[in-house]
């Protein structure tokens, strides 16, 4: 199961609340993005998902969340941590084995950058970092993706070829985008998010682009 039907989600900061409450329900299938201006709530409502559906989901947090020291392949491969025993853990942060090299390879490849594999993740460019988030997410495998405005620092046709790729991989999923037409093309769902309250849901191909941009 990836679809969720979560009610009563709320969320304050200082004090002051930011999201809901409101209730969510994704179904098997739909590809949702999730619209809005900035300080609208779409990261939070991300998180709160995250810490309901948790182990079921690949996440792509909007700070992404690697580890400097480690290589790409490291920081790709801590997207199965916790499906393998320790000991295979440890030994693959001495000498990885050939089929998890492979597939991370043939990952990084399909995301533009397969020469990356053993680069420290610090020297990498924002946009090769944020392919390195996207690959963990791919390579964890769960049926639900969450992402937090993962193609944000890639260019016009790198936003595609991601956007295309995490359609292909994840039936379901939650994306805050920020681009509208992203949104319109690669989802099927848009929810729009105002003031921590749910003021759009439809199906992407009965709206324009104008219609989503009453939220901005």
């Amino acid at each position: 199961m990836s679809g969720f039907d979560l009610s009563g989600l709320t969320a304050s900061f200082g004090g002051e609340r930011v999201i809901g409450p409101l209730s969510l329900k994704v179904n098997d299938g739909e590809q949702v993005a999730l619209v809005g201006k900035s300080g609208a709530g779409k990261s939070t409502l991300i998180r709160l998902v995250h810490e309901h559906v948790g182990r079921e989901s690949s996440l792509v947090p909007q700070e992404l969340g690697l580890v400097n020291a480690l290589p790409v392949f490291h920081n790709v491969f801590m997207g199965q941590l916790d499906r393998h025993p320790t000991w295979y853990n440890t030994l693959s942060l001495i000498r990885p084995f050939s089929a998890d090299r492979s597939s991370i390879k043939a990952l990084l490849k399909a995301l533009g950058m397969p020469e990356k594999l053993w680069t420290p993740t610090a020297s990498l460019s924002g946009g090769q970092r944020q392919r390195v988030a996207i690959a963990r997410a791919i390579y964890r495998n769960a049926g639900l993706l969450l992402a937090d405005e993962p193609v944000s620092a890639l260019d016009g046709p790198l936003a595609h070829l991601v956007m295309n790729e995490l359609k292909k991989r994840f039936a379901t999923s939650v994306i805050a985008l920020h681009d509208v037409d992203l949104a319109l093309k690669y989802c099927n769902r848009i929810i729009g998010i105002q003031d921590g309250q749910v003021a759009l849901d439809e199906h992407s191909e009965r709206l324009t682009s104008a219609d989503i941009m009453a939220l901005y």
